[in-house]
């Protein structure tokens, strides 16, 4: 069973191509996800203030079929698959028209956050969750691992400012893919097609993330992997960018 709603994009959804941003797609899907825990009982705020816990995205995968512009009537469609072991699986899709023009799968853990130690999922968990088939995750870009011998290239740093944080005092996931299209080369008059995204570590508030490229590969994907000051990996990011059709 799988759970929607519906949506119309804003004019300051989008960019200078007058398409909807990247990230504003992930806010719509996980905005969708957020409701759905909220309508069967298990509000995310609830979850924290009570019970303690919360969500941390690990990976996430997402591909764009056809741009989505301002003021488009959306339905996106969110489900899980069973709660086991420590990862929770959710999809989402967003329909216009009839038809798909995005998709997307993600990988999440549930922590306690008084201790960081991660949270097992059972079958009591599944009430609160929409389940059904997973996704032909054929149609997506592969998860994403960077080899930490990949020649990069420093291009840029960012700053983690107030407005880039949630109550977890760390960078909001949805924050990333404009981060990162922000520091691409090339990119005037494209769009983000494909992108996959490995959260390896938070990006606190007040600390000052270094943006690192690889070399655009013969299928047209590039490779981005963000670290903090202290030079850990924050993020691992494969992308693809599309020419905006006129």
């Amino acid at each position: 069973m799988k759970y929607s709603r519906k949506f119309t994009t804003k004019w300051h959804d989008t960019d200078a191509n007058r398409i909807v941003t990247t990230s504003k797609i992930l806010m719509y899907m996980q905005e969708t996800g957020n409701l759905q825990c909220k309508e069967y009982g298990n509000p995310l705020d609830e979850m924290r203030d009570e019970k303690g816990q919360g969500f941390i995205l690990g990976s996430l995968q997402l591909r764009v079929f056809k741009p989505i512009y301002a003021y488009e009537d959306i339905e996106v469609v969110t489900w899980c698959r069973e709660a086991r072991g420590f990862s929770f699986l959710r999809y989402f899709e967003i329909i216009r028209d009839g038809e798909r023009v995005a998709a997307a799968s993600s990988t999440w853990a549930l922590v306690d956050i008084n201790n960081k130690a991660l949270v097992r999922g059972d079958e009591s968990m599944d009430k609160f969750y929409p389940i059904d088939e997973p996704m032909d995750e054929s149609i997506l870009p592969k998860k994403v691992r960077i080899k930490r011998d990949v020649p990069l290239t420093w291009i840029g740093e960012r700053k983690i400012m107030f407005s880039d944080i949630d109550y977890n005092m760390h960078m909001n996931n949805t924050k990333y893919p404009d981060m990162v299209f922000d520091f691409l080369p090339d990119k005037e008059g494209k769009y983000i097609s494909e992108i996959a995204l490995s959260y390896v570590k938070e990006a606190h508030y007040d600390d000052t993330v270094s943006v690192n490229l690889g070399s655009l590969d013969d299928n047209g994907y590039l490779d981005v992997v963000t670290k903090n000051s202290a030079g850990e990996r924050c993020l691992e990011c494969r992308v693809k960018l599309e020419k905006v059709q006129s």
